[in-house]
């Protein structure tokens, strides 16, 4: 028999709370996991799996009833008629993915540029608020109107 885990250790092997996943089996995106003889929810890694599936797709925007139409489609329930509204399904979460990989691309750029500022300014005593970050060129600071330099 495969190793199987309890709601508890699922939830933290997954990183979905153990309130969420029940909530999924209730809304039919999960199917019902076998109990033990005393009662406990059983899962297997391919149950795991798909906790991570849906937790990743779920962050990334895909909405808990299309979330419930991919994974009983994907697994076991699939018919004939549902394969285009799936791939078109899917399509879509594709396209959105790979448009937040741009975004999050853009975004590591600019922390990266805004490091590269950092460690090669000239740091500057001064007191109140500094622009010192957004300027082009980070040595060059421009203290703001009532803004004062301190001595060093």
């Amino acid at each position: 028999m495969a190793h199987t885990l309890t709601i508890g250790e699922a939830a933290k092997t997954s990183g979905v709370a153990a309130k969420t996943i029940r909530y999924y089996e209730e809304i039919g995106v999960l199917p019902t996991p076998r109990r033990s003889a005393s009662g406990y929810r059983l899962y297997d890694q391919p149950g795991v799996e798909r906790l991570r599936f849906i937790r990743r797709a779920h962050a990334l925007g895909l909405p808990l009833q299309q979330l419930k139409t991919l994974t009983t489609t994907l697994h076991g329930e699939a018919r004939a008629r549902f394969r285009p509204q799936l791939l078109a399904l899917v399509r879509r979460q594709l396209a959105a993915v790979r448009e937040r990989v741009v975004e999050l691309e853009l975004h590591r750029q600019q922390l990266e540029e805004i490091a590269h500022r950092i460690e090669t300014s000239t740091p500057r005593r001064h007191a109140g608020a500094c622009r010192c970050l957004e300027t082009k060129n980070a040595s060059t600071h421009r203290p703001r109107s009532g803004e004062s330099e301190a001595t060093p």
